[in-house]
């Protein structure tokens, strides 16, 4: 046997298994992360306007980018922020047909003599899921939420467990949460970033229930009529907001998470979303906020770079049954740009090479570095968006050769 037939088989041998040192990345089947901002230089962007809160975060969300930031990895106290997470895991039971929204759950002793912000419901009384959820939303029942987390979770601890569970899972790595409703406990804690993952993967995980966030007013029956007004008052100023929750305790300040929804030419229906958090009224909350959405609604535009499932690039492939590898986003791609900057858009694809099938449908294989001029603007993981098998073994035999050549 001559060195090149040897050489020949240990190649075709090596082509039945997946290469060490070439890509042969895991395949995924949760949703890829979304594009991580990269922090601008100060001076080469446009400057928020002064802000009245000890953390703010705005965050357009139709390119997944923060604009602008303060102190936004700060341990912070979540107050009612906390019930979007017990909304979160709500609208999952829902999904998932665990619950429905007409199901009644009970009022436990417990839940009834919650202290705080309150939906004013008693053990007398039987109350439907749906109204649950609106309680806990409009008028931030602290009693709602214990009712919901007792239904969902069979115990307030338990589903407390569940919570935690879902923020590592979501990637909310520096939360922690002891109770349902957001009353001050030690070790309570959150900070904006994580808030803004939350606030993102609600809208996007469960866009059927995003109406909740918008109702302005709602009165159950048997309770006091005069606490019937959703504690977001943006809703009533601005009819672009459509959500999402206030905060309030001693030690968190006043707390909003906003977000809005206004239509540009170029992307319709374009997402803002802001956190302000330590603020020190009502009134604040509201104004901080509204500045954060009009300054980022202004001093941005959006630009969209792909549409949805249109391949960013097509590199070539090995050991596949298709010859190129189709990479892009399933949403499309777009960025957020100082007004006027578009022109100045520099993009670069870093990506493993050579690229060895099998890759699957959805796995992150790359990203796309966005920067505007020479300053760094966001990175964008790129997905695969079709499928390639593994050839057959002449297929891979025939590849193994060409990349022992090259």
């Amino acid at each position: 046997m001559n060195r090149f037939t040897s050489a020949l088989r240990a190649l075709v041998a090596a082509s039945l298994v997946a290469p060490l040192g070439l890509l042969a990345a895991t395949p995924k089947t949760a949703p890829v992360p979304a594009a991580a901002a990269v922090a601008p230089a100060p001076s080469s962007l446009p400057q928020p306007p002064e802000i009245a809160a000890r953390n703010y975060l705005v965050m357009d969300m139709t390119s997944n980018q923060i604009l602008a930031q303060k102190d936004i990895d700060a341990p912070v106290e979540q107050a009612s922020l906390t019930k979007l997470m017990t909304a979160y895991l709500v609208f999952d039971a829902l999904r998932t047909k665990k619950i429905t929204l007409t199901q009644t759950f009970p009022v436990s002793v417990r839940a009834w003599k919650m202290p705080g912000s309150r939906m004013f419901i008693d053990p007398k009384m039987q109350v439907p899921v749906d109204d649950l959820i609106k309680g806990m939303i409009v008028q931030s029942g602290n009693d709602a939420a214990m009712a919901l987390a007792e239904g969902v979770g069979g115990t307030e601890e338990h589903f407390v467990q569940m919570m935690n569970d879902q923020a590592k899972a979501l990637g909310m790595n520096s939360t922690t949460y002891k109770n349902p409703d957001g009353l001050t406990e030690p070790g309570h804690l959150t900070t904006a970033r994580d808030l803004a993952t939350l606030a993102t993967r609600l809208r996007r995980d469960f866009p059927e229930y995003a109406y909740y966030d918008a109702i302005k007013k709602y009165h159950y029956a048997g309770t006091p009529p005069s606490n019937d007004t959703n504690r977001n008052g943006l809703l009533f100023r601005d009819p672009t907001v459509d959500g999402l929750k206030t905060g309030h305790t001693d030690a968190a300040g006043y707390c909003l998470i906003a977000t809005a929804r206004r239509d540009f030419p170029n992307v319709p229906g374009r997402r803002m979303l802001t956190v302000v958090l330590g603020t020190t009224s009502e009134a604040a909350r509201l104004n901080e906020s509204q500045k954060l959405l009009n300054w980022g609604y202004t001093a941005y535009e959006d630009i969209k770079l792909f549409g949805a499932s249109q391949p960013a690039v097509t590199p070539s492939v090995w050991k596949g049954k298709e010859n190129t590898l189709k990479l892009g986003r399933p949403e499309g791609i777009v960025v957020s740009v100082p007004v006027g900057g578009a022109a100045k858009i520099k993009t670069q694809v870093v990506r493993p090479d050579p690229l060895v099938a099998p890759f699957v449908k959805g796995q992150q294989v790359g990203t796309l570095k966005v920067s505007l001029g020479d300053q760094p603007l966001t990175d964008v993981p790129l997905v695969v968006l079709e499928s390639v098998d593994q050839a057959g073994i002449l297929g891979r035999a025939w590849d193994a050769i060409r990349l022992w050549i090259k």
